[in-house]
Protein backbone atom coordinates (compact mmCIF):
# COMPACT_ATOMS: atom_id res chain seq x y z
CA UNK A 1 0.00 0.00 0.00
CA UNK A 2 1.28 3.48 -0.90
CA UNK A 3 1.81 5.82 2.04
CA UNK A 4 -0.81 8.57 1.98
CA UNK A 5 0.86 11.83 3.00
CA UNK A 6 1.75 15.12 1.34
CA UNK A 7 4.29 14.28 -1.35
CA UNK A 8 3.04 10.72 -1.91
CA UNK A 9 2.99 9.74 -5.60
CA UNK A 10 1.27 6.96 -7.57
CA UNK A 11 1.32 6.23 -11.29
CA UNK A 12 0.08 3.89 -13.95
CA UNK A 13 0.97 3.24 -17.58
CA UNK A 14 -1.40 2.35 -20.37
CA UNK A 15 -0.62 1.54 -24.01
CA UNK A 16 -3.34 3.07 -26.21
CA UNK A 17 -4.70 0.54 -28.69
CA UNK A 18 -7.24 0.66 -31.47
CA UNK A 19 -9.62 -1.39 -29.30
CA UNK A 20 -9.41 1.23 -26.54
CA UNK A 21 -10.53 3.98 -28.91
CA UNK A 22 -13.46 1.88 -30.15
CA UNK A 23 -14.49 0.86 -26.62
CA UNK A 24 -14.32 4.44 -25.31
CA UNK A 25 -16.33 5.73 -28.28
CA UNK A 26 -19.00 3.10 -27.64
CA UNK A 27 -19.09 3.79 -23.90
CA UNK A 28 -19.11 7.59 -24.17
CA UNK A 29 -21.02 8.00 -27.43
CA UNK A 30 -18.20 10.22 -28.74
CA UNK A 31 -17.66 9.04 -32.31
CA UNK A 32 -15.98 12.25 -33.46
CA UNK A 33 -14.15 11.55 -36.72
CA UNK A 34 -10.91 12.91 -35.23
CA UNK A 35 -10.93 9.72 -33.12
CA UNK A 36 -12.55 7.30 -35.56
CA UNK A 37 -11.76 8.25 -39.17
CA UNK A 38 -8.12 8.38 -40.33
CA UNK A 39 -8.95 10.09 -43.64
CA UNK A 40 -10.84 12.84 -41.86
CA UNK A 41 -8.23 13.16 -39.09
CA UNK A 42 -5.35 13.49 -41.60
CA UNK A 43 -6.86 16.84 -42.63
CA UNK A 44 -7.03 18.24 -39.10
CA UNK A 45 -4.36 20.05 -37.11
CA UNK A 46 -3.46 16.66 -35.59
CA UNK A 47 -2.59 15.09 -38.99
CA UNK A 48 -4.07 11.77 -37.85
CA UNK A 49 -6.36 10.09 -35.36
CA UNK A 50 -6.02 10.82 -31.67
CA UNK A 51 -7.35 9.26 -28.49
CA UNK A 52 -10.20 10.88 -26.59
CA UNK A 53 -8.85 13.36 -24.06
CA UNK A 54 -11.34 12.13 -21.49
CA UNK A 55 -10.01 8.60 -21.85
CA UNK A 56 -6.63 9.86 -20.67
CA UNK A 57 -8.38 11.72 -17.85
CA UNK A 58 -10.12 8.47 -16.93
CA UNK A 59 -6.72 6.95 -16.16
CA UNK A 60 -6.32 9.63 -13.47
CA UNK A 61 -9.57 8.42 -11.95
CA UNK A 62 -8.25 4.85 -12.02
CA UNK A 63 -5.15 5.84 -10.02
CA UNK A 64 -7.21 7.78 -7.48
CA UNK A 65 -9.71 4.97 -6.96
CA UNK A 66 -7.28 2.06 -6.85
CA UNK A 67 -3.92 3.39 -5.61
CA UNK A 68 -3.79 6.86 -4.10
CA UNK A 69 -5.81 7.48 -1.99
CA UNK A 70 -7.32 4.16 -3.13
CA UNK A 71 -10.43 2.14 -2.36
CA UNK A 72 -13.32 4.23 -1.04
CA UNK A 73 -12.07 7.51 -2.53
CA UNK A 74 -14.78 9.92 -3.71
CA UNK A 75 -13.96 12.33 -6.54
CA UNK A 76 -15.15 15.84 -5.68
CA UNK A 77 -13.63 17.85 -8.55
CA UNK A 78 -11.00 17.79 -11.27
CA UNK A 79 -9.48 20.55 -13.37
CA UNK A 80 -7.90 19.50 -16.67
CA UNK A 81 -5.77 21.23 -19.25
CA UNK A 82 -5.14 19.21 -22.40
CA UNK A 83 -1.65 20.04 -23.66
CA UNK A 84 -1.02 17.60 -26.52
CA UNK A 85 -2.79 14.74 -28.32
CA UNK A 86 -2.32 11.06 -27.53
CA UNK A 87 -2.03 8.74 -30.50
CA UNK A 88 -2.74 5.06 -30.97
CA UNK A 89 0.38 3.11 -30.09
CA UNK A 90 1.63 5.59 -27.50
CA UNK A 91 1.93 4.74 -23.82
CA UNK A 92 0.33 7.19 -21.42
CA UNK A 93 1.90 7.52 -17.98
CA UNK A 94 -0.47 9.10 -15.46
CA UNK A 95 0.85 10.37 -12.15
CA UNK A 96 -0.93 11.80 -9.10
CA UNK A 97 0.81 13.54 -6.21
CA UNK A 98 -0.72 14.59 -2.90
CA UNK A 99 -0.15 18.34 -2.54
CA UNK A 100 -2.47 19.19 0.37
CA UNK A 101 -4.53 17.36 2.98
CA UNK A 102 -7.35 18.42 5.29
CA UNK A 103 -7.41 15.56 7.79
CA UNK A 104 -10.37 17.06 9.69
CA UNK A 105 -12.55 16.71 6.57
CA UNK A 106 -10.75 13.70 5.01
CA UNK A 107 -10.04 15.69 1.87
CA UNK A 108 -6.94 15.89 -0.27
CA UNK A 109 -5.78 17.92 -3.26
CA UNK A 110 -3.68 16.09 -5.80
CA UNK A 111 -1.61 17.28 -8.74
CA UNK A 112 -2.57 15.16 -11.76
CA UNK A 113 -0.40 14.73 -14.85
CA UNK A 114 -0.40 12.54 -17.94
CA UNK A 115 2.50 12.27 -20.35
CA UNK A 116 3.78 10.27 -23.28
CA UNK A 117 7.36 9.80 -24.39
CA UNK A 118 6.51 11.30 -27.78
CA UNK A 119 4.55 14.39 -26.70
CA UNK A 120 5.65 15.09 -23.14
CA UNK A 121 2.85 16.37 -20.91
CA UNK A 122 -0.51 15.65 -22.55
CA UNK A 123 -2.83 16.57 -19.67
CA UNK A 124 -2.39 18.30 -16.34
CA UNK A 125 -4.68 19.45 -13.60
CA UNK A 126 -5.69 19.14 -10.00
CA UNK A 127 -8.11 16.81 -8.24
CA UNK A 128 -10.00 17.23 -4.99
CA UNK A 129 -11.02 13.98 -3.33
CA UNK A 130 -12.60 12.77 -0.12
CA UNK A 131 -10.73 9.77 1.22
CA UNK A 132 -11.93 7.18 3.72
CA UNK A 133 -10.87 7.49 7.34
CA UNK A 134 -7.56 5.78 8.00
CA UNK A 135 -7.10 3.64 11.11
Amino acid sequence: MIEFTIGSVARMERLIKEEDIAAFAKLSGDYSPVHMDEEYAKNTRFKGRIAHGMMTAGFISAVLGTQLPGEGTIYLSQSLKFMAPVRIGETVVVEVEVIDMDTAKNRARLKTTGRTEQAGIVVEGEALVMYPKRS
